[in-house]
């Protein structure tokens, strides 16, 4: 049962979690207001039903220690097979004229899927399989725009051939050095804000795609409508004692089952994609299938293939993070920033469809109920960074959960932009270069 559905207490929590107020301390109040109040109605001791729950204890104890233990030992063994595979980070540059369309970008990301399938339980619990975990990140460091990526260190010769693949004269260069090094973990001297974003509604809705912009026909590049290009212009345009960091992780999404590490079975997708269109076609009212669909609008029919059309194609558990650093001091935001930020994200959505939007950030709209003492907030940011650095993400609260992204969403909010993209700053390769021709006689080839 959700606890939103829990009278009484459930509106509390709804009306705190959309007031962005923390409920934890204010739920367990209220809940054990309400048991006093049932124990004093129907006229119980509380001590003989303190009595009643300790005499119960063989029967629930075991059951929550086992939950408790098994999550902490699934993270545990999930973190040794991520240091076992090792991350490496690299800078993707690519040239000057790009003549592809965002499907190239898909194809790559097709090619990355990887659902890490066990082959036995002892993958699973003992090494710690799991779906590799990547990390897309656009990053401007006052105004200089770089694109990266981060992954483990045994897929990196899959990024680059099909890097090299789709993008003739891309370049894929190893960072020694991660420039979130440049960020201090304990804060000193800096202002920094954290953001999550994700969808706004179910996964099952898609956003606007590069398909729905027209991106997919191969238009000139003066009639091009690309998505990214605010975004790219915003990151450009920060001052130069600023940082602005997009960071997008992503895994392979698959079933859920006990031979994956999960005891509670689930279905992909796929599943509550048909489930959603059978919903919205009426097939449980109407006598037949036609009957529904006769009386779906323009917009529901275009949902719905938009829809058809993404549970075709490999999906990926995504979370989204932006993290904005001013080395002038703490306290100096510049907050017309973060509503173009904002703004920027909001090329993908269709209006009663989906969108992008922020989900959580570093902050409390009502800071004297939710971190009283000031403690929090801090703690809050230092952990953003220490999660960032790491690429990982541990939800806080339901809004920062994984939502589901095709292939082809993925690459409409992450793919490499053609000249339509005018931002100075946006490193690029100088120029093509290539190997001289095979056929060249001997004596003339170059020194």
């Amino acid at each position: 049962m959700e606890l939103k559905k829990i009278p009484i207490l459930g509106f509390a929590i709804g009306w705190l979690s959309d007031e962005d107020v923390d409920y934890g301390i204010v739920a367990i109040i209220i809940g054990i207001l309400i048991i006093v109040f049932l124990l004093e109605v129907v006229n119980i001791p509380q001590s003989r039903m303190v009595t009643f729950a300790f005499a119960l204890s063989p029967i629930w104890l075991p059951y929550v220690s086992f939950h408790i233990f098994f999550d902490k030992y699934m993270e545990m063994v999930g973190k040794k097979f991520a240091i076992k595979s090792g991350r490496v980070l690299y800078e993707i540059r690519f040239p000057a004229e790009v003549f592809k369309s965002p499907e190239a970008m898909e194809i790559i990301f097709t090619q990355l899927f990887n659902s890490a399938t066990p082959d036995n339980l002892m993958d699973t619990y003992l090494d710690g399989k799991r779906p590799i975990n990547y990390s897309i990140e656009l990053v401007s460091r006052g105004g200089d725009v770089h694109f990266y990526m981060s992954l483990p260190e045994k897929n990196v010769n899959a990024l680059q051939d099909n890097f090299y693949a789709q993008y003739p004269g891309v370049e894929v260069i190893k960072q020694n050095i991660d420039y979130t090094a440049e960020v201090p973990s304990d804060l000193q001297g800096v202002s920094f804000m954290s953001f999550h974003f994700n969808k706004k509604k179910k996964s099952v809705y898609p956003i606007k795609t590069y398909i729905d912009f027209g991106l997919d026909k191969l238009p000139k590049e003066e009639e091009k409508v690309d998505p990214m290009t605010p975004m790219l212009e915003m990151l450009s345009g920060i001052q130069a004692d600023q940082q602005l960091w997009i960071q997008f992780l992503f895994k392979a999404h698959r079933k859920k089952m006990f031979k994956h590490g999960q005891l509670k079975a689930e279905g992909t997708w796929e599943d509550d994609i048909k489930g959603e269109i059978d919903k919205l076609m009426g097939r449980d009212k109407a006598e037949t299938e036609n009957a529904g669909f006769e009386r779906l609008t323009l917009g529901e029919r275009k949902t719905i293939e938009a829809m058809e059309r993404q549970a075709g194609k490999y999906a990926f558990e995504c979370a989204g993070r932006v993290i904005y650093v001013s080395h002038k001091g703490e306290g100096n935001y510049d907050g017309g920033l973060f509503s173009r930020m904002i703004r920027s994200l909001s090329q993908t959505e269709i209006v009663g469809q989906n969108g992008i939007g922020i989900r959580w950030r570093t902050d409390f709209n009502y800071k004297m109920l939710s971190d009283p003492f000031g403690k929090r907030i801090p703690a809050m940011k230092k952990g953003e960074l220490h999660e960032y650095k790491l690429r990982v993400l541990f939800p806080k609260n339901g809004a920062m959960s994984n939502n589901i992204f095709s292939t082809e969403e993925l690459a409409t909010l992450f793919h490499i932009p053609g000249k339509v993209a005018m931002t100075p700053t946006l490193n690029r390769v100088p120029s093509t270069r290539g190997e001289a021709p095979s056929n060249l006689p001997t004596g003339i080839l170059p020194q």
